[in-house]
């Protein structure tokens, strides 16, 4: 027999979608290859109860109360292929093992597309940072960098300015517009437009931005809006429909989680514009009871 459910990813939005259907008492399967997004990230912040802890330790121990429920499976492997079979699905792992589905649920998840610049790979999630929210508390005020990247570039470094003396790197964007400026000016950001050479810094820290001109410009972290792209091929493979994020190719999804694929949802970072922990985890619960109400 099929499963009522397999999930594609299980990190925070899949298992909180897996957690929804396992308290109906539905047959779901977990196929995770434990690659989440924030494995960068040494503490997560800003989500309610589970403020500055570990994400694997949450992780973990979301699954370990996910598998509690009788009717959940998990498989420690990346789902390499699905395709529309009959009424359902079938999905094949990277063990050659196939699964059959009624429902399928795609919480797989983006990657990060850092700019080009050295020394920002290697410091993303320590000192090359994406959330003021998430980080911003812990870096304890000082001198902080945003890197200029599209039309929201001037109100993310006015946002940033909560958190510390900021600078606007635009390392070749377009100068920001009068209204853009103004706030600026009242939020005593700062503007640097020579381009930027590299990050430099000891270890994972930053020391400061070296500039074309010679210049360092001293900052202990930068904010970045990396572009993201789907983690998974599964859901082009699929065909289902994507829209233009800000920042990159987002699943297109009703309100009920659902793709433009009937029997395919997605939940978590590949189907929302907004990104964080807590985020993903009610994104879940979206796709979870979608879903379950789908099988009715």
């Amino acid at each position: 027999m099929p499963y009522d459910a397999v999930i594609v990813g299980g990190s925070f939005a899949g298992l909180s979608a897996g957690l929804q259907l396992a308290r109906a008492r539905r047959s779901i399967l977990v196929i995770d290859e434990g690659r989440r997004r924030n494995r960068f990230s040494s503490h997560s912040h800003g989500f309610l109860g589970q403020d500055g802890r570990e994400p694997a330790a949450i992780v973990a121990e979301a699954k370990a109360q996910l598998l509690a429920y009788p009717t959940v499976a998990w498989q420690d492997a990346r789902a390499s292929d699905a395709k529309i079979e009959g009424n359902g699905f079938s999905i094949t792992d990277s063990g050659g093992d196939q699964h059959r589905a009624r429902r399928l649920l795609l919480a797989t998840g983006v990657r990060d597309e850092l700019p080009a610049i050295p020394g920002l790979q290697e410091r993303w999630g320590k000192s090359v940072l994406h959330c003021p929210y998430c980080d911003g508390y812990e870096l304890g005020g000082g001198k902080l960098g945003v890197l200029a990247s599209g039309s929201f570039s001037a109100l993310k470094a006015a946002l940033v300015a909560d958190w510390g003396e900021v600078t606007l790197f635009l390392n070749g964007e377009a100068e920001p517009d009068a209204e853009a400026t103004a706030l600026l000016e009242r939020r005593g950001v700062a503007i640097e437009r020579a381009p930027i050479v590299a990050a430099e810094g000891e270890g994972t820290a930053m020391a400061g931005l070296r500039l074309a001109d010679g210049r360092l410009a001293p900052i202990k972290a930068l904010f970045v809006a990396a572009g993201i792209c789907p983690a998974s091929p599964l859901a082009e493979e699929l065909g289902c429909a994507f829209d233009n994020g800000p920042f990159g190719p987002l699943l297109r999804v009703d309100g009920m989680k659902q793709t433009s694929v009937t029997g395919v949802y997605a939940a978590g970072d590949a189907a929302t514009g907004r990104h964080s922990v807590a985020l993903a985890v009610a994104d879940g619960v979206l796709a979870g009871t979608g879903l379950h109400m789908s099988l009715l």
